[in-house]
């Protein structure tokens, strides 16, 4: 399966005048919170994950404070954020939590409590 970058993403929207939130990337294969970020999120947030500006911007999840708060990078993954595109249909519950909990404790995050799928899935359902 081929994965698009977000600026590809960001790019096609924007000629198609489509929104960003509304593109549907396809489903992705991987399963572990690493693979899943370097596969998806490190194109927009970069390797070390302090994000980017260039045509857009990323913000950083290194360090990110918003982070603290679990159901928020739920919320954002699943129902998109400004630039960054849903995930809803992408990802399933299981795989949100996972690359959500490895962003949640790496690149100067230290946030110990674990999304759980059943946190997800309670958000996805409430929407």
């Amino acid at each position: 399966m081929k994965h698009w970058p977000c600026w590809l993403l960001l790019a096609l929207a924007s000629v198609s005048g489509a929104r960003a939130q509304e593109i549907v990337i396809g489903q992705f294969p991987e399963r572990d919170g690493q693979q899943l970020f370097e596969h998806i999120c490190q194109g927009c947030h970069m390797p070390d994950a302090r994000g980017a500006v260039a045509a857009a911007r990323y913000p950083a999840l290194a360090a990110n404070a918003r982070l603290a708060t679990a159901t928020y990078p739920v919320i954002v993954l699943l129902h998109g954020l400004r630039g960054m595109p849903t995930f809803a249909d992408s990802l399933d519950d299981e795989q949100i939590a996972s690359v959500l909990n490895y962003v949640r404790t790496h690149f100067g995050n230290h946030y110990r409590d674990r999304i759980t799928v059943e946190l997800v899935n309670r958000i996805r359902m409430a929407q």
